[in-house]
């Protein structure tokens, strides 16, 4: 349910106002989304980009490795770095439909603050931190998510206001709760930006094999402190990482683009069909054909 007080209540209205069905809706204002779901919805495998969201209706649950968060309206959730998900919408109605937005983080804008805003910095057993994180939305940092999505109405404020209120997003981020998570993956000598910078190649590289000494190497760590930190911060494997990348591509050539699954399952590093379809299947619950075919039944349906 709508919380009474009148900054989210108002959040809720305008996104309701924007997005008057079920769907993600990208908006005039750069980076920012707004999404609507009238009922609870089936999990859903993606990938989620450094940002990070206020839920104003409903409520929704992701599991990240084995880790699971719940949240609902008043909460924010906080991504610092790229992470396969699954996610659901556990609370929606027609009456009461779950509404949010999210802002993806600039990530230069947050380079750009860092380097003019001195931000305390957390203390070196904060490093590490998951890059995913729960959280009741400040007083703050709802009034600057309340400016931001009052633009929409006023569209020739949008390119002179729009960066300002972003930025005082990022800065009340920062100096948050959950402010160490941003900053040990901005800080270029922390484990974290070590583990962020991993990330980044497994994901431009991921159709290729995976050498951990080879990536340990890369980002300057040793294998063991590599293994460590990376669960520590993703909660899987670099190797887990790797595999759940693979398979939502896969998942996404069969259903997108419409490949078989044998050449989908090559297209994304698999050697060996068997295994492609046995990892398939425990991470999706079916087959790669009997999955398929189960969601694009309802859509041929419609």
């Amino acid at each position: 349910m709508t919380l009474p007080f009148h900054p989210h209540s108002e959040i809720a209205s305008i996104i309701a106002r924007f997005a008057g069905e079920d769907g993600d809706f990208p908006t005039a204002i750069d980076n920012l989304g707004l999404f609507r779901r009238c009922s609870p919805t089936q999990p859903l495998h993606t990938a989620y980009k450094p940002g990070f969201a206020i839920v104003a209706q409903g409520a929704k649950s992701v599991t990240v490795g084995t880790d699971v968060y719940r949240y609902g309206a008043g909460h924010y959730i906080l991504t610092s770095l790229d992470l396969p998900v699954a996610s659901h919408v556990t609370e929606a109605s027609v009456e009461t439909p779950y509404l949010c937005f999210g802002l993806a983080i600039d990530a230069e804008r947050l380079s750009d603050l860092l380097a003019r805003v001195s931000i305390p910095r957390p203390a070196a057993a904060a490093d590490g931190m998951r890059g995913l994180a729960v959280n009741v939305a400040s007083p703050e940092l709802l009034d600057a998510s309340l400016r931001l999505l009052r633009l929409l109405d006023r569209p020739e404020d949008i390119a002179a206001m729009a960066p300002l209120i972003e930025q005082e997003i990022l800065y009340r981020l920062l100096t948050g709760p959950d402010g160490p998570r941003l900053l040990h993956i901005a800080l270029a000598e922390s484990q974290s930006n070590k583990v962020a910078r991993a990330v980044g190649w497994i994901r431009a590289n991921f159709t290729e094999p995976l050498r951990i000494e080879e990536l340990a190497e890369r980002v300057n760590m040793s294998v063991s402190s590599l293994h460590h930190h990376f669960k520590t911060v993703t909660a899987m494997t670099p190797m887990q990482y790797q595999k759940q990348l693979r398979l939502l591509e896969a998942r996404r050539l069969m259903l997108i683009d419409r490949l078989d699954v044998g050449t989908a399952g090559h297209r994304v590093g698999y050697q060996s069909p068997s295994q492609f379809s046995r990892e398939y299947s425990r991470l999706f619950g079916l087959p790669p054909l009997r999955d398929v075919e189960g969601i694009r039944s309802p859509i041929a349906a419609e």
